[in-house]
């Protein structure tokens, strides 16, 4: 119901009254139920509860749907800033240019990738890196963005500064080599069943709506397993998603021994609930007879990668492999961090707790000191610091990165 209020206020917000005062009632319903429920001290019938759970179902659906819609404002900037690509031709001349830069495979330098669309939390993450960065001229960044938002992406990175470092945007509709007769996965984005498994209307109570979330049907969101074939020059990179935020140097996690590892992950097995057997379907053979059901989860958002290390133990070969196996669903529902934890499976070395905070994105009671001494914090969760949804108490921590007087952000916040 939590959620469900919370889009109340988004939909308002849009103009979409039905659906405001259609929530409204639905929640009034639930809230008059439990309170009748609470009263007489009786159990709550089947029928009773049919209508609560299919309303946490729904509120849940809308609170998936409110973390990936972006703000009207931020949809109003990136129009400004295509329009602005578009019409400046000295910009498209000068992101030519720069895609030859020798910087963009200089391993002396730091590499740092980010795979979105989401062009203000880019910027975010770009700007807080460099921002903490001991030699921020020696930070590179890589971008790959999808063909809607390339110019906007472009135009805000190549007018802005990042204090003396070098940003490359690409379109990910130019790898062509990405394509169904190689990738499993695009196969399977592409495939009519799987568009309707996510997208259909009537949910199953059983399945969780966050498992049915159109997000993951962005090859976007599944470009981090072939950033060997992506940038071949590189020997390593920092992977960060777009809804984290840099407190501290990032550079000194290139000098980390991973001890032949491949991926340098912080650990989240803290908890009971992040071993191997809460992502994974061990009933199944294929899962139980290769992998441990005890064994630690980790974190994707903030990863250190020897492409080197990578390409001998043929990461991505094994990633396909396990999407094959997949196909079906009946391994794991969806999302990219099962499919890490297998591709990874051995190959990754813990990393200090402090380099990689988690839950600003729905952990209401994170310590302070813990966000303090994070190297990197991360907003995961339905909560983003540019939403309406988001936690108060964090949202500082991303708002000093932005650049609030940006004339398109000014126009389009108040507009």
């Amino acid at each position: 119901m939590t959620l469900a209020k919370a889009y109340v206020i988004i939909a308002k917000e849009h103009n979409n009254l039905h659906l405001a005062w259609e929530l409204s009632s639905k929640i009034r319903s639930c809230q008059l139920l439990l309170s009748e429920a609470a009263k007489r001290g009786q159990p709550i019938t089947l029928d009773e509860a049919e209508p609560i759970i299919r309303t946490t179902v729904q509120s849940t659906v809308f609170g998936q749907l409110a973390a990936e819609a972006l703000p009207k404002s931020l949809n109003c900037v990136i129009v400004k800033l295509t329009a602005h690509w578009l019409k400046k031709l000295t910009l498209q001349e000068l992101a030519n240019e720069r895609r030859n830069s020798p910087r963009l495979v200089d391993n002396n330098l730091y590499h740092f990738c980010i795979f979105s669309d989401n062009i203000l939390a880019t910027s975010v993450v770009v700007n807080s890196t460099v921002s903490n960065a001991d030699h921020p001229t020696q930070i590179v960044f890589h971008i790959v963005t999808n063909g809607v938002s390339y110019g906007a992406m472009q135009a805000w990175f190549l007018t802005n500064g990042f204090k003396g470092s070098t940003i490359e945007v690409q379109n990910i509709e130019e790898f062509s080599w990405l394509n169904v007769s190689y990738s499993p996965i695009v196969k399977q984005l592409r495939n009519a069943d799987s568009q309707a498994y996510y997208f259909r209307e009537n949910q199953d109570l059983k399945v969780e709506p966050k498992l049915q979330n159109p997000k993951h049907l962005s090859l976007l969101n599944h470009l981090r397993f072939y950033i060997p074939e992506i940038y071949p020059q590189l020997e390593k990179i920092v992977f960060l998603d777009d809804d984290v935020v840099v407190q501290k140097d990032l550079t000194p996690l290139f000098s980390l021994d991973l001890h032949g590892n491949v991926n340098g992950a912080v650990e989240t097995c803290l908890e009971a609930f992040h071993r191997y057997y809460k992502y994974l379907n061990f009933s199944n053979p294929i899962i139980s007879s290769k992998i441990d059901p005890q064994a630690c989860g980790w974190a994707f958002g903030m990863n250190a990668f020897d492409l080197i290390a990578w390409k001998k133990a043929n990461v991505t070969a094994w990633y396909h492999y396990w999407q094959e196996q997949n196909a079906d669903r009946t391994l794991w529902k969806l999302g990219t961090l099962p499919a890490g934890l297998l591709a990874f499976y051995g190959l990754t070395e813990p990393l200090d707790r402090r380099w990689h905070v988690l839950g600003l994105g729905y952990d209401l009671n994170i310590d302070n000191r813990l966000i303090e001494s994070a190297a990197v914090v991360h907003f995961n969760g339905n909560m983003k610091p540019w939403l309406k949804l988001a936690i108060g108490r964090y949202k500082p921590l991303w708002e000093r990165y932005i650049n609030q007087s940006h004339p398109y952000l000014q126009y389009c916040i108040t507009s």
